[in-house]
């Protein structure tokens, strides 16, 4: 039985948490939406949803089959959600109106730029959904399927009048499937999250140092040899084209070169800019290994794989990175030196130019690719005087390679501030916008700013927990590149990221599962609840900081430690810090005795996760003496109750109106500072919560 204190406790924070959701209920005009809409206008009404739901679907000109598909697959998702005692509504015809009523011009294909606008109305009647192409038609079911609301048992349509459309027609996610090789399934089913959040373009990352990853017959050894015997076929490839192209989604593929092209060297050791011979590189970093740009042969070897996979990839756009070569293999050869000397590629000064060298190899390959009627993609670094203009241009190191690239009158594309590898928050990407208000650009040049693209880089990412590491925060990358640039009301938008991570697990993306999955495996049979509370309040250390902590990583390292079944973004820490906040700014700077009664229910809110964690430690002290891979984690956990103790501490002398002694604060401090030290690679996300909490209550 609970002690009337702890039931205090239980309902003052039932209290607080009535009261926020009071202020987030649906009632919002984003409602559960993400991306939000260019405009909604509510109504009153609802439109239930039952096991009747049909459609009707009329195309003013050729019918596009992705649409009569794309409704099939949203008519059995909702009727699922009704739960499977449910009967299937019928997909023949029948007398009855039908609920959702499809209408568009013609068959629209992201190739060609179509519009994806669409028009969206609810009734109490039916839902009827117009668009000028079929990729509107596919946006707009994606909005279909995140209006169902719920109240009880019952879900409901809300009635809205949506007019929407992109305000980026380049809304991407790279997946690297070099570093980690990503099985199709994964890759299928992270389509079906972009699907669901609107994004268009998957950026398959196929080639680094670490692999080649695509099936070859006209140079085998590529994926034989730089593969491992990991690689998708060329059938494999197709099949994810089509999955893609149903779901309104373009594929670009990224072939690296010259530079992070181990894995090429490895199969085709005459490419290399020296006399060395490279096997595919197991360790992670620069590696500052190049192709040689200066032999013929190299480019006819470029020319073969390029012919053959220009013909595979169907898309006009073709990335060739170009990122990350630091030109010290060729200015260390005499001969590529002597090759710079005779095409003239020096300096003002004379010195041979690595820049100029790798623009030379970059209007080659472009050539190529011109040859091919694909656009060529690089990142940044390819961007340098007499690259054509018709070079696109993905700017990762800074807004400035975005705009030095429209000035020049380049097409680009913007990741910077969208790295979701490095683990920062959602609302640090949310914040980050391809175009603010202050971009020093004319209209003209703003035109040229494509959109943008988060990136996922698989270093510490493989197939079985890159779903925890891409989702949900890249819902919110997928608003700011969808959405009016006035949406970025951050509260609300974790509120609805909270929605559509449920959603995304429906469609049987694993950012949920898996990582429960590694708890489990990581408590080997002990009660898993004590180390996902812990777990739930670490991160993965930020940047690459992984990298110098104390573990050497490999491509065979396996990452099944509880770094890599923390959150990238912990929850739970976030709420903590909302309520912690919320505390503070209830009782201001100076201190009350008694408490005011509407603090109470702040107070309870920051009490019960502390009690939680005070308490924690002592239940995984039998995982940590028994278990060699958590034992390094000890000192967090340690520390995470200590504090939490602490933090208990300040909030009895809060109620009881003293103040702390200089002793308990010179301790206090230096257990905070205590617990900024990593353990395991991975950091106390509550950290600046509480140090909040300590340093600022009154």
């Amino acid at each position: 039985m609970l002690s009337s204190l702890r039931c205090g406790l239980l309902f003052a924070s039932l209290l607080f948490a009535v009261a926020v959701q009071a202020q987030q209920a649906p009632t919002s005009p984003t409602h559960h939406l993400m991306p939000v809409p260019t405009t909604a206008n509510w109504g009153a009404a609802r439109l239930p949803l039952r096991s009747t739901f049909t459609y009707i679907i009329t195309a003013d000109t050729q019918p596009d089959t992705v649409v009569a598909a794309a409704a099939r697959r949203l008519q059995g998702r909702l009727l699922r959600r009704l739960g499977p005692a449910r009967p299937a509504a019928k997909t023949t015809p029948s007398k009855a109106a039908p609920t959702l009523s499809i209408r568009y011009g013609k068959p629209g294909r992201m190739d060609n730029g179509d519009e994806e606008r669409y028009a969206l109305r609810v009734t109490p009647m039916g839902i009827s959904l117009t668009a000028p192409t079929s990729l509107g038609v596919l946006r707009g079911l994606a909005t279909v399927e995140q209006l169902v609301a719920k109240e009880k048992n019952a879900l409901y349509f809300p009635e809205v009048d949506i007019q929407d459309q992109p305000r980026f027609g380049w809304r991407g996610l790279l997946i690297d499937a070099a570093r980690h090789f990503m099985p199709v399934p994964v890759i299928k089913r992270n389509l079906d999250a972009m699907a669901a959040v609107k994004l268009n373009v998957l950026h398959w990352h196929l080639s680094d140092d670490q692999g080649f990853r695509v099936e070859s017959q006209r140079l085998p050894r590529l994926a034989q040899v730089g593969g491992e015997g990991q690689f998708y076929t060329q059938a494999q490839v197709r099949e994810v084209q089509r999955y893609a192209a149903a779901r309104g989604i373009r594929v670009v593929p990224e072939f690296d070169m010259p530079g992070h092209a181990t894995a090429w060297l490895a199969a085709y050791p005459e490419l290399a800019s020296n006399d060395s011979t490279y096997g595919v590189a197991p360790r992670w970093g620069v590696l500052n290994i190049a192709m040689d740009p200066t032999r013929e042969t190299t480019y006819t070897l470029i020319d073969t794989l390029l012919g053959e996979m220009t013909q595979l990839f169907s898309d006009p756009y073709f990335h060739i990175g170009g990122d990350e070569n630091d030109g010290r293999q060729w200015l260390r050869n005499p001969r590529i030196v002597q090759f710079i000397k005779e095409q003239k590629l020096v300096k003002s000064n004379g010195q041979p130019d690595k820049h100029a060298l790798q623009t030379y190899f970059n209007r080659r390959i472009l050539a190529m690719l011109t040859k091919y009627n694909k656009k060529m993609i690089g990142w940044d670094e390819i961007l340098r005087p007499g690259l054509p203009e018709s070079a696109v241009i993905q700017s990762w190191r800074g807004k400035k390679g975005l705009y030095d690239a429209v000035k020049a009158n380049h097409p680009a594309i913007l990741s910077n501030g969208y790295y979701i590898d490095l683990n920062y928050s959602a609302a640090n990407h949310y914040a980050v916008d391809p175009l603010p208000a202050d971009a020093p650009l004319t209209d003209a040049q703003k035109k040229l700013v494509l959109g943008g693209e988060a990136t996922m880089w698989a270093e510490f990412a493989d197939s079985v927990i890159v779903d925890s590491r891409i989702w949900p925060r890249t819902a919110a990358i997928a608003e700011r590149f969808w959405s009016p640039a006035t949406v970025t009301n951050v509260p609300d938008m974790y509120r609805r990221l909270a929605i559509v991570s449920a959603q995304l697990e429906r469609l049987g993306v694993q950012h949920r599962s898996a990582p429960e999955l590694l708890l489990r495996q990581l408590a080997a049979g002990q009660p898993v609840a004590p180390l996902r509370t812990f777990a739930s309040v670490l991160e993965p250390v930020k940047e690459y900081k992984r990298h110098f902590q104390g573990m050497k990583y490999t491509t065979q390292t396996l990452l099944n430690r509880l770094v890599d079944a923390a959150p990238a973004e912990s929850d739970a820490a976030r709420e903590f810090g909302e309520a912690v906040d919320a505390l503070l700014a209830q009782l201001g700077t100076a201190p009350t005795s008694p408490l005011p009664a509407e603090a109470l229910p702040a107070l309870a809110a920051v009490r019960a996760p502390l009690i939680q964690w005070q308490a924690n430690d002592v239940k995984l002290q039998p995982l940590f003496n028994t278990s060699a891979s958590l034992r390094e984690y000890g000192p967090l956990s340690a520390r995470l109750s200590a504090l939490s103790t602490l933090a208990l501490e300040r909030l009895q002398l809060l109620e009881q109106g003293q103040t702390p002694t200089a002793a308990w604060k010179t301790n206090a401090q230096q257990q905070l500072e205590a617990a900024k030290a990593p353990a395991g690679q991975t950091e106390l996300a509550v950290l600046p919560a509480l140090q909040r909490l300590l340093n600022g209550l009154p």
